[in-house]
């Protein structure tokens, strides 16, 4: 197993028992059985073996406190003591654990209703350089085989209310700049869904560049997605932690 495919942001150590790496566009963050070894957790965890001995929420994923989608790049958590997996966990139960992506777009205005499913688009300003945006919603699950989800809100329909979540999810967006169609955007969240930056991107109308399931007018290339960076309590000390690649 070659463990370049990941860079090394940080090694876990016993006064800092969390690793944090950068995975590339198309590696999984995390295995999908015990004999998968080719993704992100896996490689980090022939580099430092402790990562082993953590258990999860999932067995498999041992102290993985994030995923990223396969298509997308970026920067991973994994702890590497129980007491700090822990303790990180309850820390994202609170809101304390902030996940930051860096996304290129392409400004679509019809892109909801070109893919379709999505409730009424949220009336505000046209999007614009400076600009922040504040989406929330519920989820569901959407298309063939439920690889997609849309979100759900008071004006969805019957049907789609009823299949969608309590939860609800806020995605921060924050336009940095924009030249023609493609739009720069830094979003920021807390408590995740699968999927949310990308779908509330393409609900606003600026989905990702490169975004296959909800880009209305994806034309093939690497997803323009980048997990930049993430901001949590230090499990030892609680004093504020952050990793950012931007």
């Amino acid at each position: 197993m070659s463990v370049q495919k990941i860079k090394v942001v940080h090694e876990p150590s016993l006064k800092e028992p969390f690793a944090v790496v950068y995975k590339p566009h198309g590696l999984p963050s995390a295995p999908l059985s015990v004999d998968d070894k080719e993704n992100a957790f896996c490689y980090a965890a022939c580099l430092f073996p402790e990562l082993y001995d953590v258990c999860g929420k999932k067995q498999i994923e041992h102290g993985l406190l994030h995923r990223l989608d396969n298509e997308a790049c970026g920067v991973l958590l994994i702890a590497s003591t129980q007491q700090s997996y822990d303790f990180l966990i309850e820390a994202q139960k609170n809101g304390k654990f902030e996940k930051m992506y860096s996304v290129t777009c392409v400004l679509n205005k019809k892109n909801a209703d070109s893919l379709g499913g999505f409730p009424p688009v949220p009336d505000i300003a046209e999007t614009a350089a400076g600009q922040e945006i504040v989406l929330t919603s519920s989820f569901r699950p959407y298309g063939e085989g439920r690889k997609q989800v849309r979100p759900v809100t008071g004006e969805s329909g019957k049907a789609a209310g009823r299949k969608g979540g309590t939860a609800v999810y806020k995605t921060e967006i924050q336009i940095i700049d924009i030249e023609k169609t493609t739009v720069i955007t830094h979003c920021h969240i807390t408590a995740g869904y699968r999927h949310q930056v990308r779908c509330h991107l393409a609900w606003q109308g600026i989905p990702a560049q490169g975004d296959k399931l909800y880009n209305a007018l994806y034309g093939g290339g690497e997803m323009q997605f980048e997990g930049s960076g993430i901001s949590f309590p230090h499990p030892i000390t609680g004093a504020e932690v952050i990793f950012s690649i931007s």
